[in-house]
């Protein structure tokens, strides 16, 4: 039985059984005998390498320490609200901060606490404003949006839909429709619009080369 921690990319914890490729981080959500109990302790929503200098978490929720969270792939974290952890994606964090802060109207020195307030007020008000509904068009590679009510991956003018193994690859484009939902949240599809490059499920990477694809891929 797979436990209770998978994240979809509307931000719920499921016990979805995912093909992860990264872990992420919300606080202490879980209880004494391993049960979430609430869907956040904390505004900081991270996103972390699954092994990090050889560092252990296992046996996964233990009492007293941060609920271990799973995704099938970055796109699928940053429309569920998380960003890249600075310890261990310290790289990707810098990217995602300076992009992020310049996409959305921020000074350069910013703290990062302003950017999860930003991010949280978000999460907590998903569809509640017209920047949510947005053209196809419009929108970068790696960004999710609702489909014929399912969530879907936008990637180069086609969609894919989500599943919790990958994408199903045979989704029609939607560029005809004057708009659409977003799940990732418009301040991230700001960042990505300003060249923040996803990772996505090295599935969906691996149809367009003849090599084996890394689970670092990234939408260019």
């Amino acid at each position: 039985m797979p436990l209770p921690n998978g994240v979809s990319p509307t931000g719920i914890i499921e016990p979805i059984g995912l093909s992860a490729t990264w872990m992420g981080n919300r606080g202490e959500i879980h209880d004494h005998n391993g049960e979430i109990v609430r869907q956040f302790k904390t505004k900081s929503w991270v996103t972390c390498r699954l092994s990090y200098k050889g560092w252990s978490r296992k046996p996964l929720m233990q009492p007293g320490r941060y609920t271990e969270l799973f995704f099938l792939d970055e796109a699928t974290a940053l429309s569920a609200g998380h960003r890249p952890f600075a310890m261990c994606r310290n790289a990707e964090y810098a990217s995602f901060k300076t992009r992020w802060l310049r996409a959305n109207g921020f000074a350069p020195g910013t703290a990062v606490t302003d950017i999860d307030k930003a991010m949280h007020e978000e999460r907590m008000g998903r569809s509640g404003s017209d920047a949510w509904q947005q053209s196809p068009r419009s929108l970068p590679s790696g960004v999710v949006i609702v489909f014929n009510e399912t969530s879907c991956l936008w990637s180069g003018g086609r969609l894919f839909q989500w599943t919790n193994t990958g994408y199903v690859r045979n989704v029609l484009p939607c560029g005809d429709s004057a708009s659409v939902r977003l799940l990732t949240p418009p301040s991230v599809v700001n960042a990505i619009r300003d060249g923040y490059r996803v990772q996505v499920h090295p599935a969906l990477m691996s149809s367009s080369r003849k090599t084996s694809p890394s689970p670092y891929d990234r939408l260019p």
